[in-house]
This record gives C-alpha cells, sequence and structure tokens, in this order.
C-alpha cells in the first residue's frame, strides 16, 4: 500500500475572518438563569437540577421532606442552591417558593414540572376514585398551578424563559398497572401543546417522556426482573437519571431556541419496539 501523506492549504492573501470564525467564549449556557425544579430532592429532579447548576443557573428545588431536601441543597456549590419544602400541589407553597426565589436570585426564568405521584398500582376497574383525584390534582393541577404561579412570578415578562414538564412513556402507550398514572401524563402531553401556544412567543414550553428511569420510584416497575425489563429496550440498559437531565438541558439552552410544544421521548427505543414501561 502506498505511503498516504498530507498537505496543508493555505490562502495567505484571504486572513481568517471573526465573522467568517466567531471566536467562542467558555460562558456557561445557563449563566445568569434562574431555575426552580420541582420534585427534586433526589433521582430524575435532582439530577436536573444539578445539571442547570453545571450549566451555570441558580436553582430553588422542591420536595415535601424537608429533611431530604436540605440534604440535597447541601450537595450544590455554596449560593447556587436553596430549598423549599412543601407540597406540589399547594398554592401557599408555590407562592412561598417563588417569594423565596426573588428574594434569593430574582426573576426565575426556567420552570421544570418534575413532581408527580403514583401510589396506586393496578387496573382502572380496581382504582378507588378518591385516589385517582389526588394523583389527577398532583400530576396535572399541580402542573398547571406552577405554570400560573411561575408566569405571575415574572417567567418570560422580561427574557425568554423556558418550562419542562415531565411525562412519561405510559402516557404514550397503555403500561400494565399503571394505567391511571399512564392517563395523566398523555394529559401533560396535551397541556405542554396548548401553553406553548398559549405562551409563545416569550415561554417556550416543551417535554421530556422517559421510558423506565433507575430511581426509587420507577423501582416497582423493575426490581427483582430487571433482565427481563431490560431485554425489551434496544438500547441494552434502563434509563439513569441523567438522560433525562441531558435532554432537559438540552431543551431549556439557547441551542433549542426554535423548539416549543415537543415531548421529546428518552426510551432507549423502547416504543419504537413496541414495549411498554
Amino acid at each position: 500500500m502506498a505511503a498516504r501523506s498530507w498537505m496543508l492549504f493555505v490562502n495567505p492573501q484571504r486572513p481568517r475572518s471573526d465573522e467568517e470564525f466567531p471566536v467562542t467564549t467558555a460562558v456557561l449556557p445557563l449563566s445568569g438563569r434562574t431555575a426552580v425544579v420541582t420534585g427534586a430532592s433526589r433521582g430524575i429532579g435532582l439530577a436536573i437540577a444539578r445539571r442547570l447548576v453545571a450549566d451555570g443557573a441558580r436553582v430553588c428545588i422542591t420536595a415535601r421532606g424537608a429533611e431530604s431536601l436540605a440534604e440535597a441543597v447541601h450537595g450544590f456549590p455554596v449560593g447556587s442552591a436553596i430549598g423549599v419544602a412543601g407540597k406540589a400541589d399547594d398554592p401557599a407553597h408555590r407562592q412561598e417558593v417563588f417569594a423565596r426565589v426573588a428574594e434569593a436570585f430574582g426573576t426565575p426564568s426556567v420552570l421544570v414540572n418534575n413532581a408527580g405521584i403514583n401510589p396506586a398500582y393496578g387496573s382502572l376497574i380496581d382504582l378507588d376514585l378518591g385516589l385517582a383525584r389526588k394523583i389527577a390534582e398532583v400530576n396535572i393541577l399541580g402542573t398547571l398551578g406552577w405554570v400560573q404561579d411561575a408566569v405571575r412570578a415574572g417567567l418570560g415578562a422580561e427574557s425568554d424563559a423556558a418550562i419542562i414538564n415531565i411525562g412519561s412513556v405510559s402516557g404514550l402507550v397503555p403500561s400494565a398497572g399503571i394505567g391511571w398514572y399512564g392517563v395523566t401524563k398523555a394529559a401533560i402531553a396535551h397541556l405542554t401543546a396548548t401553553l406553548a401556544l398559549e405562551l409563545a412567543p416569550r415561554v417556550r414550553v416543551n417535554g421530556v417522556v422517559p421510558a423506565v428511569i433507575k430511581t426509587g420510584f420507577a423501582r416497582p416497575l423493575y426490581e427483582g426482573r430487571e433482565a427481563e425489563v431490560v431485554a425489551e429496550y434496544p438500547a441494552g440498559r434502563l434509563g439513569e437519571p441523567d438522560d433525562v437531565s441531558n435532554a432537559v438541558a438540552f431543551l431549556v439552552s439557547d441551542e433549542s431556541s426554535w423548539i416549543t410544544g415537543q415531548m421529546l421521548t428518552v426510551d432507549g427505543g423502547l416504543v419504537l419496539a413496541g414495549g411498554r414501561a
């Protein structure tokens, strides 16, 4: 085989133009931004909050448990995070969150609706309607309440803003045992599209649709049979919290500035292969 040679071609009469080849800086993509991430003392929410801080944002994280929330805040760089404990569907809690955010960081420009519950497993026929109502209040009405209160707190009034709603593949295809949870997440997809139209152009609204992510919340879906569940995923593994946080980081950044009203499926190919969560 003939030896391969390389030549470097230059054009000495046409110097480099900064307009053609702009100089990049090391400014982080979310520098100066303030985010609120609900349900973020652990799992997906905590991974999202950590990624936003790594990208330059300051965050307020929320959760029901004050102790676990305080522990989570302690793991962030000093001055980059605060935590406010309370129930996601409690209007007074939401008002406190945005008051604390205004005091600590200023006007929010990012909201990530991650808080959700699913205390019911089984068929819809056997589902207690009182429990179903509670799930809907947190997962659907709670999400809308956070958006309403964020906008009232100034999100989108002074600068471009982004809202991310966390859905589920159970909202795309029926999933055994978590049918009502899936119904609420299907509602989140439609809510996301509707809000995207109503809040444009100052606020972009998108969602992320995970399959099974290895967290305590999803443990009942794979515990004791992980190999069997993984076999349904073309990617050959279950999701990790950072798989979701990476998607969120993209959707709140300027790199996705022409994307709104979309639900980005992050499922390792599960739905494509005909699988269900």
